[in-house]
Formats: structure tokens, C-alpha cells, sequence
């Protein structure tokens, strides 16, 4: 069966990265660009796992995670943080809104990145 992942990431080169490198033949990968419409993506698409940024155009991730966990139909879909953020107070925040993972991108190879995605699916 396969798997879906929704990736949200402001970053247009990061984004086609993971896009390229996470969409194989038993994952799907959907790709949002800025935090607006992933709550409306989410409930449509019932991905198995998301990977969010926190600094996004628009809508923050904080506020994304905060609409993902009020909702039922979102609030089980884990969520693996991925941010340029890696102060104690956001990492705090992050996991208290109900992550399940925190990555900081200047700390996470895609080789990393890839083996905690496969973890969660």
C-alpha cells in the first residue's frame, strides 16, 4: 500500500529535494510551499506523515501544528519538525503541541532525515 507524506517547506530548493529524494514508488509525496493551506490539505489527502518547517510564509508552523492538533480528523497524523530553529524554548514548544520528532536542518543530512521518515512509516 502505499504510504503518503505532505512536505512543507518554504524553501523552493529544499522543497524539489525532498520531493526528488522522499517520492518513490511506495511513497507519495505531496508538496506545499507556504502554511495556508496545510490543515485543507491534510483532511483531503490523510497523509500517513508530515514533515513541516516552522518558519513559513503566510501561516507559522506553530499555528499549523496548533490547527492540526484541534481538529480530529488531523490531530493523529505525526508530524516531524524540520527547522532552522533549535533554541530549547522552540524545540519545547514544538514537541508540546504534540510533534513527534525535531529535526534542525543544519544538523540533518537527507540520509538522516530519510531513516527518521521511514521510522514513522
Amino acid at each position: 500500500m502505499q504510504k503518503k507524506i505532505l512536505i512543507v517547506e518554504d524553501d523552493k530548493f529544499l522543497l524539489r529535494v525532498y520531493g526528488a529524494k522522499f517520492n518513490k514508488d511506495d511513497v507519495n509525496v505531496t508538496l506545499l510551499e507556504d502554511g495556508s493551506e496545510v490543515t485543507k490539505t491534510a483532511k483531503e489527502l490523510h497523509p500517513d506523515l508530515i514533515l513541516l518547517d516552522l518558519i513559513l510564509p503566510k501561516k507559522d508552523g506553530f499555528k499549523v501544528l496548533e490547527e492540526l492538533k484541534a481538529d480530529p480528523n488531523t490531530k493523529k497524523i505525526p508530524v516531524i519538525v524540520i527547522t532552522q530553529l533549535s533554541q530549547d524554548e522552540d524545540i519545547a514548544k514544538a514537541k508540546a503541541l504534540g510533534i513527534v520528532k525535531y529535526l534542525v536542518k543544519s544538523e540533518s543530512s537527507l540520509k538522516e532525515i530519510k531513516k527518521v521518515l521511514d521510522e514513522y512509516l
